[in-house]
Order: C-alpha cells, then sequence, then structure tokens
C-alpha cells in the first residue's frame, strides 16, 4: 500500500500565487506543507547562485506573522528545510520585508509563514531566492518540482513514509531552531540610518495595531524618530486587513481609537509589507489615503526617476510631476513590478522604485543612505510621508497631488470560472449595459486588457474589473474626479444586485 492510498482524505493542492502559496487550514497538512516546501527549495538548488540558488548546507531564514495556525505550519515547514539539507534559521515573528531583507544581505533564501490579509479561516507561505522574490519565470518549473515531489511522496510505501493516513507526521519532528533577532534589529537600523539628522518631533501619532506582526516595532521606530506615539487597538485574534480595500467598519473602528489631536493614523497589514496612512483633520475626523497616491508622494520624496506600477494605479500619476518617469504600466503583482523595475535599471536609470495599489513600496536601486528592497514593504512609506510633510498636515501634503480619487471593492467567494468568463463577456457591445448612464457613466472611451478589463469613460470615470490572482475574489477599482464618486463606483460593483452581481447572472 502506497501513501497516496492510504490517505483517509481527498488532498486539496496548495495554489500557487503572486503572494506565494495560500489555501483554507482545513486543508494546509503538514504533509501538503512539508511537500511544497520540499520541492521549492530543491528547485532553488538546482539554480545557479547568480539566479537566486542555493546549496544544501546553507542557512534558510524563515519567520511568522501573528495567526494562531503559523506556528503550525512552521513545523513541516522546518522539517522540509532539514531534510533538504538546508539549516533553518528562525528569525522569529517579523515582518516580511524584514526577513527579506536580512535573507538578501546575507545573500540566503527565505520563507515566511503568512496568510497576509486573507481571511482568517486560510494562511500559506512565501519561499524567496537568495536573489528575491520567485518571478513570474519561475512558476512553470517550480509547479513542475511540485508535481514530482508529490509523486515521489505518494508513491512511497504507507509503512516506509513519515506521514500516517491523515496527512501527518507519524514522529513529532525536532523542536524549532532558537530565534535570533538579527533580522528585525537590521530593518530597524535601515531606517534609523536613512532618516538620521531628521525628526517626527512634535508629530502625534497614533498606531493602530490590531494584530499586525510588526506592530511592536512600528511603535519603536517612530518613537526612535521622535514622534510622540500612542498604541491603540491591539488585538490578540487576527485582524484580516486588507489595505486595498478598507471597509467602512473598519474606518469606523479606526475612528473611534482618534481620542485626541493626533497628526496621523499609521498601522500595517497582517504580514506588515503594506501600510495604511490616514490623517487626522481638524475635527478630529479620519481621512484615508489609497496606497497608489501614497506610492506617488513617496516616489517625489526619493526623487525618482523611474516609478513602475500596474494598470490598477490611480490615474493621477499620469497627470503629475512623475509622468515623465513613469514606465508602461504592468500586469497587477509585484512580479511583473519588479521585472519593470529591473527593465529601468537595464536602461540606466538610477533611482527607481514601484508599488501597488495596496500601498507595498519597493525600492529597485540603492539611493544615498538606503540599499534597495524589491519586494513589498510598509515602513519606508509611512516614513517618507510623515517626513514629506514637512510640518505641515498629512492633508495639505497629499492635497497637491492632481485631484483623482480611487477607491477599490471586492466580492468574496467569487469563482474564479465565472470571474474568467465576465472578462471574456466585457466588450464594448456589453459593456454599455452594465455601466450605464444611469449609474452616472459616460461615453466608453477606451479599454485596457492589460489585467482584466479597465474602462475608460468620456466624463473621466474609470472602472476596472479584475479576479485577484490569489484568492477566490472579484474585485473592482474606481478611479474618478472625487471621492464621492469613486466611492459610488466601486459601491455600485459590489452591492447587492449591483453591476458584479448582474455580470453573474449574465454569464451564467
Amino acid at each position: 500500500m502506497t501513501l497516496r492510498s492510504s490517505l483517509s482524505y481527498e488532498p486539496v493542492v496548495l495554489k500557487f500565487g503572486t503572494s506565494g502559496r495560500r489555501g483554507e487550514i482545513i486543508h494546509l497538512t503538514p504533509l501538503e506543507i512539508y511537500l511544497n516546501v520540499l520541492a521549492e527549495v530543491e528547485y532553488l538548488q538546482s539554480l545557479s547562485a547568480a539566479d537566486g540558488g542555493v546549496s544544501r548546507g546553507d542557512e534558510f531564514y524563515f519567520a511568522c506573522d501573528l495567526r494562531p495556525s503559523s506556528p503550525d505550519l512552521a513545523v513541516p515547514a522546518v522539517q522540509a528545510l532539514r531534510d533538504a539539507g538546508m539549516r533553518p534559521v528562525n528569525c522569529g515573528r517579523i515582518p516580511t520585508p524584514a526577513l527579506t531583507y536580512f535573507a538578501l544581505a546575507e545573500g540566503k533564501g527565505s520563507l515566511m509563514i503568512t496568510g497576509s490579509h486573507i481571511p482568517f479561516n486560510r494562511n500559506g507561505y512565501k519561499l524567496n531566492t537568495s536573489r528575491g522574490e520567485l518571478l513570474k519565470h519561475h512558476e512553470e518549473p517550480i509547479n513542475a518540482r511540485v508535481a514530482a515531489v508529490r509523486q515521489r511522496l505518494y508513491e512511497e510505501g504507507a509503512e516506509e513514509s513519515l506521514f500516517d493516513g491523515e496527512g501527518r507526521f507519524k514522529v513529532a519532528p525536532g523542536g524549532m531552531p532558537e530565534e535570533v533577532d538579527s533580522a528585525e534589529a537590521l530593518y530597524l537600523d535601515r531606517y534609523l540610518q536613512f532618516f538620521a539628522g531628521k525628526s517626527l518631533a512634535g508629530r502625534r501619532i497614533l498606531v493602530y495595531q490590531h494584530s499586525a506582526v510588526g506592530r511592536d516595532l512600528l511603535v519603536d521606530l517612530l518613537r526612535k524618530l521622535g514622534a510622540e506615539v500612542v498604541a491603540a487597538g491591539r488585538s490578540e485574534t487576527f485582524v484580516p486587513i486588507d489595505t486595498e480595500n478598507i471597509e467602512a467598519s473598519q474606518l469606523a473602528a479606526i475612528q473611534a481609537l482618534v481620542d485626541g489631536p493626533y497628526d496621523a493614523v499609521a498601522s500595517i497589514d497582517g504580514d506588515s509589507d503594506r501600510p495604511l496612512l490616514l490623517g487626522v483633520e481638524a475635527d478630529r475626523k479620519v481621512r484615508f489615503f489609497g496606497g497608489d497616491l501614497l506610492g506617488m508622494v513617496v516616489a517625489e520624496y526619493l526623487r525618482a526617476d523611474a516609478v513602475v506600477v500596474p494598470i490598477s494605479c490611480n490615474d493621477a500619476i499620469d497627470r503629475g510631476a512623475l509622468a515623465r518617469v513613469v514606465a508602461a504600466k504592468t500586469r497587477i503583482g509585484s512580479p511583473y513590478v519588479i521585472a519593470g523595475m529591473e527593465a529601468a535599471l537595464a536602461a540606466g536609470r538610477k533611482a527607481v522604485c514601484g508599488w501597488e495599489a495596496n500601498g507595498g513600496f519597493l525600492l529597485g536601486s540603492d539611493l544615498s543612505g538606503l540599499r534597495a528592497l524589491a519586494t513589498r514593504d510598509a515602513f519606508l512609506p509611512l516614513l517618507c510621508a510623515l517626513f514629506a510633510a514637512e510640518g505641515g498636515s498629512l492633508g495639505e501634503l497629499f492635497d497637491r497631488l492632481p485631484a483623482r480619487f480611487s477607491k477599490a471593492a471586492l466580492l468574496k467567494d467569487f469563482s474564479r470560472v465565472t470571474s474568467l468568463k465576465i472578462l471574456e463577456r466585457l466588450t464594448p457591445a456589453t459593456i454599455g449595459r452594465f455601466f450605464d448612464a444611469g449609474l452616472g457613466f459616460g461615453e466608453l472611451v477606451r479599454i485596457d486588457r492589460t489585467d482584466g478589463v479597465r474602462m475608460i469613460f468620456a466624463n473621466g470615470d474609470v472602472a476596472h474589473v479584475r479576479p485577484s490572482g490569489n484568492a477566490d475574489e472579484l474585485r473592482i477599482y474606481a478611479v474618478a474626479d472625487t471621492q464621492e464618486r469613486a466611492d459610488a463606483i466601486a459601491e455600485s460593483g459590489v452591492k447587492p444586485g449591483g453591476i458584479l452581481r448582474r455580470l453573474e447572472e449574465f454569464v451564467a
């Protein structure tokens, strides 16, 4: 009897996406995590050092977020690292970019156990080469290696296998390596060195901590830079905050924490690679700044000479000071942004950066006093915006940008098959049936299919429909001349009986 024939359940394959592998916890058996990590590390071992490869006997760094399930996933992941001949180093519970930054400085691979912002009942991990993120050209050979390792383990005799019929270890693996704090210290020092000589003295900042893994590190950093910091909203249960889709209830919860005069509210998502920044107006009402607008402020502050953003970015970037340095817009996802930054570097640009609509900021080149970090980072954009305000309010800073406003919304548990059918059917002949004058849309001017379907209308409205790359979700991005109009477009998309549900019925 083989291991596969002895399994008492039907395995659900862990999907690979731009942010690693994710799935429902119920399907994340030790066997599933073990075979995927083992295969991915074996793939890295097949690469040259120049291509991000690792060698048996190398250290391999790992860390976890604060999800209750993350330590459980670490057990099979670490055992896979050991069985692949690596030396796992436990960096503790730290932000994803902190782990990546440290591993890249050491020229080693890394693995972050995190589900980022996705719902509580899911989790996963993200693996990096010794040179950075896995990119699109890695995807096919990695999946082939996973399939080969899956077959190899499944065909082992049930008696000889490490796993029982429920996909669990027959014998508990060895304990976790002792935690080291080197990665956290290096990450903190990155910002203290770059902003040396500058101070946030006089700024009062509320840090909304919730369940973010970098919540205490952010408080510590802001205080070291001179700010008065009040930590609030700490949660011991996981809070799935998607910085690209801040819901009204989440804004209301943050608003309730503003119990006095503040200059800003700063926060980060679960694995702390996406920033959340809000200004506090004179009447103490919070004002949310979208990640794509935050990226513009940061790029101007860093004096970027090349900017790479995905097609979903707020089109204010095409109307302001950065228009002359914006590269061709990419598909959505950090691998595409990274590829665009690499092309800009190859073209001779010196100050290269990029970001996503969720605010994750990527620095593609070394700047004076700041080393590149070509993966999503939350701390750099938060700090740059606070320093860029130069004693004024954040509202005044963001009001200098072209007056274009954005909003994103989504439907969860939305079939990807249905989403793809919707994209096929969104043609000039059918768009007017759903995005019509009755909902305030003008004449359709142009369609962009770089990633999903982005519709540009004569009255300045933009509506962009796209399925998520790593979850069963259908998103709508809106851009308009007022925040109220952008909000209305997004709401008309996701409300019961709204555009997306009507499109679902249409393709059915």
